[in-house]
């Protein structure tokens, strides 16, 4: 059935500002953007569907933009959110400290089925409508391609579109690769509803050599699998430094991993140098202050970044070093510590790079916006209420005013998953006591 979303006072497509606009969702796709009802100048398709008239969905007061990307997650953390000696500490004592959690927890197809599935909940209801998860931990007692698929059910179960990256942080590289061919053989390089997508790429230098890389990029280029990987956080440039004398970024390039297929989360702290040589290999950039800002680990130029060219995504990173997957929050984050750095951003380029820079990271350019033939993923923020009074720019406002927010409809592929403030595809409590339930048993608490 088709979706009109009508009664918006702003609707935001990545290129354009259309108010009181309507959008017209048909087959999944967006297939008009205008004044729909009365062939208004901002029509793009006065054509309306035939014989069926379309659902209606009440957008008044709202802002209507794209559903969020969120460019890197680690859904599994979800389970271990706030644990002791996790916070405000070197980079490398977390990485140990969650390794014995991991232990502890014996990680394995349930367990990751439920921390992803209440991740993902949590992701619909701030309005998250892509997640890239970045899945690095893989015990060698548990069936590696069982551990996937839990989390490709959930996102199913959901509506959730998901970019299943299958990671790597440490292990054999053979095993590795084979692995991530057998994921392909089991979901193919992309679902025909676009829906699920599977990448690959090591967590970085401080955790993987070059037989790594060179294994995955391998099978990359035999699947046409997209490549990321993380580049530049706190023990990174120190591991780097100490195993091979070099940068992390230096590395990557000599190995192949600089190229239009890769992207690269985090980016903290890159010198001149660096970012020219990021730009002038067309990879794409990943960045997630709300990992790297508050646990100390650096802070990525992302106004330099756009200035020279790169494409700029945002994520949250894990709830390991993020307690939360609300990907507005973190928006408004990297507007604010923006203006720490040479060259803040926009609020504008922000919700940019929550969307389309995010989405282009991914290969997926039509996800991230709404103009017609774009996937009909989208959300509407109401800002009638206090929070929202005074604001002079209503798009701005959306990351300046207002902490905390989430959109009060949500729609994936055409599909209402979020109306008034509820997810409708699940049962929010239901999967919070589950992970609730799960992690206290495994982890004692």
């Amino acid at each position: 059935m088709a979706l009109l979303v009508t009664g918006a006072e702003l609707v935001w497509t990545a290129r354009r500002e259309l108010a009181g606009a309507e959008v017209l969702c048909e087959g999944g796709v967006v297939t008009a953007v205008g004044d729909l009802a009365e062939g208004g100048p901002g029509l793009d398709s006065p054509r309306m569907p035939e014989p069926s008239p379309p659902e209606r969905l009440d957008a008044s007061g709202c802002v209507v933009t794209p559903g969020l990307v969120n460019a890197h997650h680690h859904l599994l953390q979800s389970a271990f959110r706030t644990l002791k000696g996790t916070r405000h500490v070197r980079m490398g004592d977390w990485l140990a400290a969650m390794a014995g959690y991991y232990r502890r927890a014996a990680v394995d197809p349930p367990l990751a089925a439920a921390a992803s599935a209440a991740a993902l909940a949590e992701g619909l209801l701030a309005g998250v409508t892509t997640v890239a998860d970045h899945h690095l931990t893989w015990p060698e007692d548990c069936d590696a391609l069982e551990l996937a698929s839990s989390v490709v059910s959930s996102a199913e179960n959901l509506r959730s579109r998901l970019v299943f990256v299958r990671g790597t942080a440490g292990g054999d590289p053979e095993a590795a690769a084979e692995s991530v061919s057998d994921l392909v053989d089991r979901f193919g390089v992309m679902s025909s509803d676009g829906m699920l997508q599977i990448a690959c790429g090591p967590a970085g230098v401080h955790s993987d050599g070059r037989e790594m890389f060179d294994a995955l990029g391998e099978v990359a280029a035999e699947k046409g699998l997209r490549r990321r990987t993380q580049a530049n956080e706190q023990v990174d440039v120190e591991r780097a430094a100490v195993r091979w004398g070099r940068r992390p970024l230096e590395l990557l390039d000599s190995w192949g991993w600089l190229a239009p297929d890769v992207t690269l989360a985090h980016l903290c702290e890159i010198t001149a140098e660096e970012l020219a040589r990021i730009a002038e290999s067309g990879a794409t950039a990943t960045n997630a202050p709300g990992c790297d800002v508050p646990m100390g680990w650096g802070l990525a130029p992302v106004g330099e970044m756009l200035d020279a060219g790169v494409t700029v995504g945002l994520g949250t990173s894990g709830g390991g070093s993020n307690d939360a997957g609300h990907l507005l929050a973190d928006a408004r984050l990297a507007l604010q510590v923006g203006g720490m750095t040479a060259r803040p951003p926009t609020a504008r380029e922000v919700l940019t790079m929550s969307t389309t820079g995010s989405a282009l990271g991914l290969g997926r350019p039509e996800l991230g916006q709404l103009e017609p033939g774009a996937a009909a993923d989208l959300c509407c923020y109401d800002v009638t209420g206090p929070a929202d009074a005074g604001v002079a720019d209503i798009l701005a406002g959306l990351l300046w005013a207002n902490p905390g927010r989430r959109p009060r409809h949500v729609v994936v592929a055409g599909e209402v998953v979020v109306r008034d403030w509820g997810l409708l595809t699940a049962d929010a409590s239901r999967l919070s006591a589950e992970l609730r339930r799960m992690s206290a048993l495994r982890l004692g608490l």
